[in-house]
């Protein structure tokens, strides 16, 4: 929302308002199907707010019951889990519309998500079907992608497109870009042409770009505003359409006649600012701008290192177009977060909700890889199936120089691999860390070996066999330290995400060597 119509960010928006009023001379087309949509979601949240009394005075008859000992308190009353799901599926399945109401109303939209998500498929469309005219659209921003596509399709389109409407730009950018494109042509044509612009616009970014993840509603100003005009600005604005302002943010922005970004004043300084100041004695000059092109790992790493709320965007000419809070930023890093523990494991982050073939099709590639990489440890072992036929002992212990190896690699991996995503690992210092890796391996290489070696000793009474197990210890302890932390960085190097390919890799290369060193030291010391 801009104060001066040359500086408008939001200046698309203005002028497709008319646009839109004049859609209503037909009666039947999309436009004016979404307006009437959002009159209707208007009367429900007042059937809401109704609802919302009753369930504050049931509750509070609750607590005055508790406060007279008249029921009893149990520990579990205040689980929004099993208690609720339990009392909400007796009255789905009792076909009790009221009380799933009111046992809904009072949740936050992030929890009863949840509780969509919990519930069996059939319960949850259920579920969905009672609420769909109270039903608040962040519910639907919320939901993991799997249970949103399937609460979606009970929806018509014009509810979608309502829904739609009413999210801010990031939020209706996310998921309308999980629709196919018919689903997308579909959505797109029944919203208002103003909102329509701007999702549009955003689905024109890249996937994960700075793009998909800013929000295009923002307030911005001239530098010779003062902030009494300021202030006022912003009421007359509200007074006019509340959609004139974001629905959330805490800086304006001040722009040049270009509608450069030239510096940003915080909400919480303007308020403690005298009226005649201006805005630009009062706002910050050291303004970090984030490209639209911006990978949202990279906007998450700036927003961890510059400790910041939020952060304008701006598109190739260096026009302000957009900007990024640290709410959005925080679901960045979360959803990072996850998609590397999944990739290290081989599976997705939405395996928890997919149907029984798709995460079985997604899950077959990765077992297959790493049956390809057994197979390659089973090879070695075949090379000394002689030497194991005469000494039993080997096959007994030969799993123990495996196992540790990986289990070391895998501590190393895992540090390595979080240090690249936090920029923390880099060329500059990859050495340095690949040598203290060395160092660690062979300090627990020797202690491990001492211990095993001493209790391969004792349990088949051979010496030989006991020092045997200990330097194939030393061996594969370094080799996995070395392995560790080489392999991400290659991968890294080679511009492949070092926490898809990394524990395949490290997996092979310590069996390959464990088993070889074990048994190759075996087959010259014993035979």
């Amino acid at each position: 929302m801009s104060a001066d119509e040359q500086h408008g960010p939001n200046e698309e928006r203005t002028n497709a308002r008319p646009a839109a009023k004049a859609g209503h001379k037909h009666a039947e087309d999309p436009v004016s199907r979404a307006k009437k949509a959002r009159k209707k979601a208007l009367k429900r949240a007042k059937k809401a707010e109704a609802k919302a009394a009753a369930a504050r005075a049931e509750a509070e008859k609750l607590a005055a019951a508790l406060k007279e000992g008249n029921l009893e308190a149990e520990e579990d009353t205040v689980d929004v889990g099993t208690d609720l799901i339990d009392s909400l599926r007796e009255a789905l399945q009792s076909e009790d519309t009221e009380r799933v109401e009111t046992l809904t109303l009072p949740l936050h939209d992030a929890d009863l998500a949840d509780v969509i998500e919990r519930l069996p498929g059939d319960e949850r469309n259920a579920l969905v079907h009672v609420l769909r005219d109270t039903l608040n659209p962040e519910v639907l921003s919320e939901l993991d992608i799997t249970v949103r596509e399937s609460v979606i399709e009970q929806l018509d389109v014009e509810e979608v497109a309502a829904f739609v409407a009413e999210m801010a730009t990031d939020d209706a950018v996310e998921l309308v870009s999980e629709m196919d494109a018919a689903n997308q042509r579909e959505i797109l044509d029944a919203i208002p042409a103003e909102d329509r612009t701007l999702i549009e616009q955003g689905l024109a970014y890249p996937d994960d770009s700075a793009g998909r993840l800013m929000q295009r509603e923002l307030v911005t100003v001239p530098k010779y505003y003062s902030v009494g005009e300021t202030i006022d600005f912003m009421r007359l604005s509200a007074d006019r359409d509340e959609a004139y302002l974001p629905p959330q943010f805490y800086e304006i922005y001040v722009v040049d006649p270009a509608h450069r970004p030239i510096g940003a004043v915080p909400l919480s300084r303007l308020l403690r600012t005298r009226r005649p100041v201006r805005v630009q004695d009062i706002m910050d000059t050291e303004l970090r701008t984030i490209p639209v092109a911006m990978d949202q790992e990279e906007v998450a790493f700036l927003f961890r290192q510059r400790d910041l709320v939020s952060a304008p965007v701006i598109d190739p000419g260096g026009r302000l177009i957009g900007a990024i809070t640290i709410d959005d930023v925080v679901d960045v890093i979360d959803e990072e977060h996850e998609e590397d523990i999944m990739r290290l494991g081989g599976v997705r982050e939405d395996d928890l909700y997919s149907a029984v073939l798709a995460t079985t099709r997604s899950r077959f590639s990765w077992l297959l890889v790493n049956l390809g990489t057994a197979v390659a440890a089973s090879l070695v072992i075949g090379l000394f199936e002689a030497t194991i036929e005469q000494i039993v002992a080997l096959a007994v212990l030969m799993p123990i120089v495996a196992s540790m190896g990986g289990n070391a690699g895998t501590q190393t991996l895992t540090v390595a691999v979080r240090a690249l995503a936090t920029r923390e690992l880099t060329p500059s210092n990859a050495w340095r860390i690949v040598g203290k890796e060395l160092m660690v391996g062979s300090i627990n290489g020797v202690l491990f070996a001492l211990l095993t070696g001493v209790v391969a000793w004792l349990w088949f009474e051979s010496p030989v066999i006991g020092g045997i197990i200990a330097a194939a210890m030393v061996i594969n302890m370094v080799v996995a330290g070395l392995a560790g932390t080489t392999i991400p960085l290659a991968l890294a190097r080679m511009k492949i995400d070092p926490a898809i390919a990394s524990s395949v890799f490290l997996t092979t290369v310590t069996d390959v060597v464990g088993f070889f060193a074990f048994l190759g030291l075996a087959a010259w010391l014993l035979m």
